[in-house]
């Protein structure tokens, strides 16, 4: 029985619409040309609509024809908001909210229906495995949405997921298909189609992905989620993808086999056809055949596809728990700065600084230097400094001698992205991690904002002590450039040899350079190649000249 909870109807409601014929005539005269208007009198009318005492026939036939221009706004609405840096600032926090809204206000509506058809409603008689199907299908979107913007969500969205899905399976409705017209790859769905597509596409790290990835995943999905099943066992294969397993009466999604207890509220997915598929595609993409041909769509590159099919291999088929060092619970408050200019300024101990009259016209960081050259003239001034220019305090929570767990202490701070430089001092200065005794310079791999609005992060520690140095390249016209950079020394014990981080953007290889220390020692390098780079930063291989 579904036990999800369901606020009566009220009289007093009077929405714009109360059958198809009504909806059809207010949505012709809905204005899509701005967003914002067309989302928040769309939110305002389902709302209502939902709150008025209507016939069940009526109301999903309504539904039914509202999905397109919803699934339409929100789509558009929500690019918005791909890939900002957390927190979200205000008006990208409402556009959050209202999308969040309006999904869960379709799963209300389809959910009045689905609960008379457990009344026993005869004109839904035909209909249990479509209202179900598109309560899981609305359920998936609203969490979704959470995980793409990086937001922890209320577990009762996980309960409201599994809770009807479990009705689904003890109906019989689970396998039965059902019309989906807005689906163009996949004009049919299933109850177990929607719930495996929710738990794989929430399973991908969307947060990490872009706008182009985040259509082709759910492409991708739309036909690739009919071929797996949920089960109620499984099996193991020696060197094959082991499978995944989430529990009906959980508050989470997915988790490795070997995360989990059994219990007869868990279900598993075996993952061994997915990974031949994966590999399978890989390989004949690597062999010269067209994502068309693949049936990987009609707007990608070969090489793109392949980059996000071992990407999806890795996140659902390899096992995304191994490290290379235990991680271990620690209680350590830390100091934290981001940015490239203000890693490079407490490093240093000044900000940087152009030497004599050099100065390259509208560089970022010769403006910053004399911005926190006119601030260092008090404290009236310091009050202004960018919030990234001041240490912030940061709770470690779990360290390892690869990466690390951090929470900010305050709901105050600058923005985060994932790729981004960060650095902070180590949990045990008397410790070296990676070759660091002062400062440890890392990758926030991940970036999420938990219910009570604390920003956390994992972070990969990069190799080796950091020394803030500048170096200087020629140009084309004689003179010499001078340009921050970040030196990341050599680490016997890992064979890695040393490296330069630098602004993203300012990077070229086979570039002659000049490193030069803070003690007045100079080194001429060459360039070589970009080994990785994030959203601010490219940390580049060199050898002496």
């Amino acid at each position: 029985m579904l036990t999800l909870p369901l606020e009566p109807t009220d009289d007093l409601a009077n929405p714009a619409f109360k059958d198809t014929d009504s909806c059809s005539k207010w949505l012709a005269q809905l204005q899509l040309t701005n967003l914002q208007p067309a989302h928040g009198k769309l939110l305002f009318q389902v709302c209502e609509f939902n709150r008025c005492p209507i016939r069940s026939p009526d109301r999903l036939d309504t539904l039914e024809l509202l999905r397109e221009t919803v699934g339409y706004v929100q789509d558009n609405y929500a690019r918005k908001l791909i890939a900002k840096p957390l927190p979200l600032n205000d008006s990208e926090m409402t556009v959050f909210v209202g999308i969040v809204q309006l999904w869960q206000a379709l799963v209300l509506g389809y959910q009045r229906c689905l609960q008379a058809y457990i009344s026993g409603d005869k004109l839904l008689a035909d209909r249990g495995a479509m209202l179900c199907q598109r309560c899981l299908q609305y359920t998936g979107l609203a969490i979704f949405e959470h995980l793409r913007c990086g937001y922890e969500f209320d577990p009762k969205l996980w309960h409201q997921l599994h809770e009807l899905y479990s009705f689904s399976e003890g109906n019989g409705l689970q396998h039965v298909e059902v019309p989906d017209p807005l689906n163009t790859v996949q004009p049919r769905g299933s109850c177990e189609g929607t719930y495996v597509k929710t738990l794989l596409a929430c399973y991908a790290r969307p947060a990490e992905l872009n706008r182009f990835q985040l259509q082709l995943l759910d492409g991708w999905l739309s036909e690739w989620s009919t071929t797996v099943a949920v089960e109620k066992s499984f099996s193991r294969s020696r060197g094959d993808a082991q499978p995944l397993a989430t529990d009906l009466a959980s508050s989470h999604g997915l988790l490795p086999i070997n995360n989990v207890t059994h219990s007869e509220t868990m279900r598993y997915i075996a993952m061994v056809p997915l990974s031949k598929l994966l590999r399978v595609k890989t390989i004949l993409m690597q062999q010269g055949q067209t994502p068309q041909n693949q049936k990987l769509g009609d707007n990608c590159t070969a090489k793109d596809c392949i980059e996000f099919l071992t990407f999806l291999h890795q996140c659902w088929c390899e096992n995304r728990n191994t490290r290379s060092g235990d991680r271990h619970p620690v209680e350590h408050r830390t100091g934290l700065c981001h940015k490239f200019e203000n890693i490079y300024a407490h490093l240093s101990g000044k900000p940087f600084k152009q030497p004599g009259n050099y100065a390259v016209k509208g560089n970022t960081a010769n403006k910053h230097a004399e911005s926190l050259a006119r601030l260092s003239g008090g404290p009236a001034f310091r009050d202004q400094i960018d919030k990234g220019s001041q240490l912030e305090s940061w709770q470690v929570e779990n360290t390892s001698i690869m990466g690390a767990k951090l929470a900010r202490e305050s709901m105050d701070g600058g923005q985060l992205s994932f790729n981004q430089l960060v650095a902070f001092h180590p949990v045990d200065t008397t410790t070296s991690i990676l070759g660091a005794t002062t400062w440890i310079l890392g990758i926030s791999k991940w970036v999420n904002v938990t219910l009570t609005g604390h920003l956390r992060i994992g972070v990969q520690y990069l190799p080796g002590e950091v020394e803030a140095v500048r170096i200087t390249v020629s140009e084309s016209s004689g003179s010499d450039q001078y340009l921050p950079a970040l030196l990341l020394h050599e680490v016997p014990t890992l064979k890695t040899p040393p490296s330069l981080i630098l602004e993203y953007g300012r990077f070229q290889p086979d570039l002659m350079a000049r490193i030069e220390r803070a003690n007045a020692e100079i080194q001429k390098v060459k360039l070589g190649f970009c080994v990785e780079y994030g959203v601010d930063f490219e940390r580049v291989s060199f050898t002496p000249d």
